[in-house]
């Protein structure tokens, strides 16, 4: 005699609590900090490190930003041999330096070189935060101003993205030449009738903000970046006032006629196509 068997209850999956939520696997998945939405890492690679939800820019590696940027195999880097010495003997600063480019892989927080976008060739200049902050020392402005020169040398645009919280304190004021000597060679391309064009990216501050950064052609800006020379406390502190909720941010700055336009990381590739297109002698418009 057979007896009838009950169904097999189906298995669907559970909604994940928001404790199990909040307990998120270390190097796999990331929490967007403006709208908490919780998105796999690979999927934010994919979105040029911005978030799926709300939009926010995280900050870029210099390598990420080539790669997402660039035409593949065109970037020939330039001077990548060049490393930070310690010219004041400041203390701790050899050890710093070596755990900064133990962890990025990186000499300095700079990467510098020749490429192309869209076949538009070009010389780049590409700050790291993940280095030292994005900090300018000797051999950041040092690259720079080389990849200025190699830009001249080629009759080519030069593209540089900025991304720091200003000069470096450990050099100095071997640290704060370097704002004299970058703007010295973007005026010599200036003169050459060469193109300048700055992308300042979350944080551009400091010596940097008011030197190299702001000398281009063309300023632009990613959405949301803080731009600023001082910080709000201080400013607050001399001007005694309360400063709007928005100040220093690449809107407000947009707003004050600071800055040309503000662009989105999904819209750059075809913006500076564009403009690397038109000003190529005997460029036209798309």
């Amino acid at each position: 005699m057979f007896t009838k068997q009950k169904p097999k209850k189906k298995k669907y999956a559970t909604i994940p609590s928001e404790a199990a939520k909040q307990d998120v696997p270390e190097g796999i998945m990331q929490k967007c900090p403006k709208c908490k939405k919780i998105m796999y890492k690979k999927e934010l690679k994919k979105n040029h490190q911005v978030c799926l939800g709300c939009g926010y820019h995280y900050q870029m590696t210099a390598y990420e930003r080539i790669e997402s940027l660039l035409d593949e195999g065109s970037f020939r880097e330039l001077d990548a041999e060049l490393s930070t010495a310690n010219p004041l003997n400041f203390p701790n600063y050899d050890e710093k330096i070596a755990a900064d480019q133990k962890k990025t892989g990186m000499t300095e927080a700079i990467v510098t070189g020749i490429g192309s976008i869209d076949g538009h060739e070009a010389a780049f200049a590409i700050m790291d935060a993940s280095f030292r902050m994005g900090s300018m020392g000797s051999v950041v402005g040092e690259k720079i101003a080389r990849a200025v020169e190699e830009a001249i040398r080629l009759h080519i645009p030069f593209i540089i993205f900025t991304a720091s919280g200003g000069a470096r304190m450990q050099e100095g004021v071997l640290s704060l030449m370097q704002m004299v000597k970058t703007g010295a060679a973007l005026k010599r391309l200036s003169d050459c009738g060469g193109l300048i064009i700055s992308v300042m990216t979350h944080p551009t501050t400091g010596g940097v903000s008011a030197s190299f950064a702001s000398l281009g052609d063309y300023n632009f800006a990613e959405p949301g970046a803080l731009i600023g020379f001082a910080g709000r406390r201080i400013i607050e502190q001399t001007i005694r006032e309360k400063l709007p909720e928005d100040f220093q941010t690449a809107e407000f700055l947009l707003n004050c006629g600071q800055l040309d336009a503000v662009l989105h990381r999904s819209d750059m590739k075809e913006k500076l196509s564009f403009l690397l297109d038109i000003h190529q002698p005997g460029g036209d418009k798309k």
